[in-house]
C-alpha cells in the first residue's frame, strides 16, 4: 500500500514545480527506505536508499542515507558494498550517526570478509578515537575476534577480560566469556578456564551456550589433570544434551580417557554405561567392546562388536 500510494503521489503532484516534487521525492525516498530497513526489508531499503542518492546528492538526509544504506546492504551480505558506503559516511564531515558508528560498521564489514588485520585496525580506532561510544563494547569484543583469527591469543585474552570487566551486562558477554576459556584453553591454561566455565550456568542461566560451556568444562577438567571431575562433567553433558552436535564427541572422549587413564573401576563403570545407552549407537557398541577387551572379557568385547555388526552393518566399524 505505501509503494502504491508513493506511486500515486508522484502522479498527482506531475503538474506542480519541478523543485517541489524533488523535494517531495527525496522525502518519502528517505521514508520509504529507513522504514524499509527497520522492517529488515533491505533489498527495498537498499533500493530506496540509492536512489535518494543518485538523484538528490545535496539532500540534507544524504550523510544519514549513507549510512544506513551501508547497514541495509551489510544486511544482505553484500560486504564489498557495504565498505564503500561506510568509507562514504566517514569522509562526510560531520559524520554522520553516533560517535564511532560508521568505523565501528567498517570494522564489521571487514571482519564479515576475513580482513582481520585491517579490522583489528579499524576496531582500534573506534577504541581509541571515540572512548565513550555506545559502540566500545562490540568494539572490544569485534577486536578480541580479529586476535583469535590472526593468532594473537594473548591479546584476545585482554580484550575478552576488559569486556567482561568493563560491561558484565552487555550481551556479548556470555559469548565472550565461553570464548575467554576457550582461547585460556588453547593457551594452554586451562586451571584459568575452569573458574569461567563452572560459573557460567550461574551466570547465564538459559542461555544457548550453557551446553557447549558444560563441555568446555569438561575438557578443561581433564586438561588440568582433574579426570575424575572432568569425567563426571562430560558424562553429565552428553546425559543431559543427547541431541547436542557436541554429545558424540564427549561420549567418545570419555571412552578415549577412561581407556587411557582409568583403572578397572573406571572401565568397568564406563563400560556399564556404554552398554545401557539408549538407543544404542555403532560408536558406543564398539567402545564397549574395546573396553571390555582391556578388562580381560573376551566374550562380553565380542557380544558388542557382533551386535555393532548385526544393528549397524553398513557402519565402518561394523
Amino acid at each position: 500500500m505505501l509503494l502504491l500510494g508513493l506511486g500515486c503521489g508522484v502522479g498527482a503532484l506531475s503538474g506542480w514545480p519541478p523543485a517541489a516534487v524533488a523535494m517531495d521525492e527525496s522525502e518519502r525516498l528517505w521514508m520509504v527506505g529507513e522504514q524499509a530497513f527497520q522492517d529488515k526489508l533491505y533489498p527495498l531499503a537498499r533500493r530506496m536508499l540509492e536512489r535518494l542518492i543518485e538523484r538528490h546528492p545535496t539532500d540534507r538526509r544524504i550523510p544519514d542515507a549513507t549510512l544506513l544504506l551501508g547497514k541495509a546492504r551489510f544486511s544482505q551480505k553484500a560486504f564489498q558494498a557495504a565498505l564503500e558506503a561506510f568509507r562514504q559516511a566517514e569522509s562526510i564531515s560531520p559524520m554522520p550517526g553516533r560517535p564511532g558508528e560508521a568505523r565501528f560498521w567498517e570494522a564489521e564489514t571487514l571482519f564479515r570478509m576475513d580482513r582481520y588485520p585491517e579490522a583489528r585496525d579499524v576496531y582500534d580506532q573506534v577504541l581509541n578515537d571515540t572512548p565513550t561510544s555506545p559502540f566500545v563494547p562490540d568494539a572490544l569484543y569485534g577486536r578480541a575476534w580479529s586476535n583469535r583469527e590472526l593468532k594473537r591469543r594473548d591479546q584476545a585474552v585482554a580484550d575478552f577480560r576488559r569486556l567482561l570487566a568493563d560491561y558484565p551486562e552487555h550481551p556479548s558477554a556470555a559469548s565472550a566469556s565461553l570464548y575467554l576459556a576457550r582461547t585460556l584453553a588453547e593457551l594452554k591454561r586451562p586451571d584459568e578456564a575452569v573458574p569461567l566455565l563452572q560459573s557460567f550456568q550461574t551466570k547465564y542461566p538459559g542461555h544457548a551456550l550453557v551446553p557447549a560451556a558444560r563441555y568446555a568444562l569438561g575438557q578443561a577438567l581433564l586438561d588440568s589433570g582433574e579426570s575424575k571431575e572432568g569425567l563426571a562433567e562430560l558424562r553429565a553433558f552428553a546425559a543431559a544434551y543427547p541431541d547436542h552436535e557436541l554429545a558424540a564427541q564427549a561420549r567418545r572422549q570419555v571412552a578415549d580417557t577412561v581407556v587411557r587413564k582409568g583403572n578397572k573401576t573406571d572401565l568397568a563403570e564406563e563400560y556399564k554405561q556404554l552398554m545401557a545407552e539408549s538407543p544404542a549407537t555403532a560408536e558406543t557398541l564398539y567402545d564397549a567392546g574395546v573396553i571390555a577387551s582391556r578388562l580381560g572379557r573376551a566374550r562380553e568385547a565380542e557380544t558388542a562388536w557382533a551386535r555393532v555388526r548385526k544393528e549397524f552393518p553398513d557402519h565402518p566399524l561394523a
